[in-house]
């Protein structure tokens, strides 16, 4: 009782809802998106162009090919060499990079106020009129390839993805991580056709944040993007079946020199959009998604079968999956998968009590503002994704109303609806000598692959 009060408490001195501070939306004639939020107390602006399409948009056979030309975008321009361009960011004392997620590209930079002028017009640079010099290609092509290598040395980098390419299978966006024959296949008049058709006006989002005269930043982030040619916005493809097994699957990954098991085990889990995002969240929180979770608790507190163990709910644009990780040592590899599945169906069967869930909310309403909303670059991510899964400002404004909201039952019912522990994909990697009598209870058929042959396990 006194822990279940210590959490209201908690939760009442939070005070108000946290708040996205006042911004403009606007879309150009050419159809760039465009977001303005000023944050004044620090000299500090922040750039976030969002490039629609991400991995999705890879061809099937050139997985990979969105997050390589993201990383070459500063690795030369028609006005600057690679070094050029990262003397003058650093001269700012400015940052600047770019990555891929599912569903979109994203460059991100930030510099002092004062440069609002010389620091969009780096960006504007990498992002509109990159060179792809053929040498930068290469080398970029062959560090993927040999990285490949080094990750299938990791077991705790490769497993996750020899984990999507087995349970989404190479049919699905999400199932086909870049390998050895992706990269191979890749060349540069393919790199430069895709930025072509992808980074055009109706496929760019723009988000100013931070301190900056909004009149003199409308003008000039007009006059930079606004002559972007329109192209065409990339489609989405319709959403693939969801990924639901009748039998569960297993996978084993051979690592013969290994002396521990990593291993994920997986269900269908949700997509960025579902109504049950917010308790889910709660949900994961409690089960998996903190240090003092009940799957830490029981693997690494209790038993000490593990350094770390925990639980992801993964929320993209399609369907994603719902994961519990962790690794130990080879000769207790079935005492921890057993152990992570008895404390999964307890929490199906059982659910959580009252004093849990206000645990779980006290938590999650401390942590956001920190994750989410405290800084520029947090701000500009929001709007990102806002724009992207068609969201609106109530999704940070109403936030912490909705967590208040979600009632016990409400939260158990999540719990049984998507922790279940029937048909559930299994991925081991490890020494397949010693583990494969373990991997076989599992499930009626093992898969085998070996941890450093070219690919991964797709289906």
């Amino acid at each position: 009782m006194k822990r279940l009060l210590l959490a209201l408490a908690l939760c009442a001195s939070l005070g108000a809802q946290v708040k996205l501070p006042p911004y403009t939306r606007e879309v150009l004639p050419n159809g760039v998106v465009v977001y303005y939020m000023q944050r004044t107390g620090l000299p500090l602006v922040s750039f976030r162009v969002l490039v629609r399409g991400g991995n999705e948009s890879d061809p099937a056979a050139m997985a990979g090919l969105s997050s390589v030309t993201a990383e070459l975008l500063r690795r030369g321009t028609a006005q600057r060499t690679a070094a050029q361009f990262s003397e003058q960011i650093d001269a700012l004392g400015g940052t600047f990079g770019a990555g891929t997620d599912e569903q979109s590209t994203t460059a991100y930079a930030e510099f002092l106020s004062k440069d609002f002028n010389a620091g969009l017009a780096l960006v504007a640079d990498a992002l509109l009129a990159p060179a792809f010099p053929e040498e930068e290609v290469r080398k970029t092509l062959a560090r993927r390839a040999d990285g490949l290598k080094t990750t299938k040395d990791n077991p705790g980098a490769a497993i996750n993805s020899f984990y999507r390419s087995f349970f989404f299978g190479s049919a699905h966006p999400y199932g086909r991580p870049a390998d050895e024959a992706s990269y191979d296949r890749i060349r540069r008049q393919d790199i430069v056709d895709y930025h072509q058709r992808a980074y055009v006006g109706r496929n760019l989002i723009v988000i100013v944040a931070g301190d900056f005269d909004p009149a003199a930043a409308k003008a000039r982030v007009t006059q930079t993007f606004g002559a972007v040619p329109p192209g065409a916005e990339y489609a989405f493809a319709a959403a693939p079946a969801a990924t639901k097994n009748s039998e569960p699957r297993v996978l084993l990954v051979d690592k013969p020199d290994a002396t521990q098991t990593y291993f994920v085990i997986a269900q269908p889990g949700v997509r960025r959009s579902t109504p049950d995002r917010v308790p889910l969240i709660l949900v994961n929180t409690l089960f998996g998604g903190r240090f003092t979770s009940m799957i830490n608790d029981a693997l690494r507190v209790t038993s000490g079968l593990t350094y770390g163990a925990s639980s992801s709910v993964q929320m993209a644009r399609l369907d994603g999956a719902i994961t519990i990780s962790s690794y130990t040592k080879t000769e207790t590899t079935a005492q921890a998968i057993d152990l992570a599945l008895d404390v999964l169906k307890r929490f199906h069967d059982q659910g959580m009590t009252a004093e849990q869930l206000a645990s779980a909310k006290a938590y999650v309403k401390g942590s956001y503002p920190s994750r989410t909303v405290q800084t520029a670059d947090q701000v500009a991510n929001v709007l990102g994704e806002m724009e992207l899964f068609g969201l609106d400002r109530d999704e940070v404004d109403q936030f912490f109303a909705r967590v208040d909201a979600v009632t016990l039952e409400q939260a158990n019912a999540v719990a049984r609806k998507y922790y279940r522990s029937e048909n559930l994909t299994f991925v081991l990697l490890g020494n397949a000598a010693k583990i494969k009598d373990v991997a076989a209870k599992y499930g009626p058929k093992v898969v085998e692959k070996q941890a450093r042959q070219p690919g991964w396990a797709g289906m």
